[in-house]
C-alpha cells in the first residue's frame, strides 16, 4: 500500500517539476538502476559493508547510492557488477 502512496507521490512530483522527456528518461533510469542494484544485493543476502567489500567500493558511498545521494559513474557500475556476475546493456528505452 505504501507503494502505491509513493508511486502517486513521484507521479505528482515528477509533473510539477516540467523537465524534459531526456531529463526524465534520465532521473527513471537512475531509479531502475539503483533499485535493481538494491535487489541484487539484498537477493544474495548480503549487508552494505559486505556488497561493498565484495565489489571493492566504500560502504559509505554504496549508502549513498542507495540513498540517491551520489550518482554512479559508469566505471564504479561497472566495479558494482562484474564482480557480482552481471553486464550493463544498451536496450530501447519504452
Amino acid at each position: 500500500m505504501a507503494n502505491k502512496k509513493h508511486n502517486k507521490d513521484w507521479e505528482t512530483f515528477k509533473d510539477s517539476l516540467e523537465l524534459s522527456k531526456e531529463e526524465l528518461a534520465e532521473i527513471e533510469l537512475k531509479i531502475e538502476l539503483m533499485g535493481k542494484i538494491i535487489a541484487i544485493r539484498k537477493e544474495l543476502g548480503l549487508t552494505q559493508a559486505e556488497f561493498a567489500d565484495r565489489c571493492n567500493i566504500k560502504q559509505e558511498y554504496l549508502a549513498r547510492l542507495e540513498k540517491s545521494k551520489s550518482a554512479p559513474q559508469i566505471d564504479t557500475l561497472l566495479k558494482i557488477l562484474v564482480p557480482l556476475g552481471y553486464k550493463l546493456d544498451i536496450v530501447p528505452l519504452q
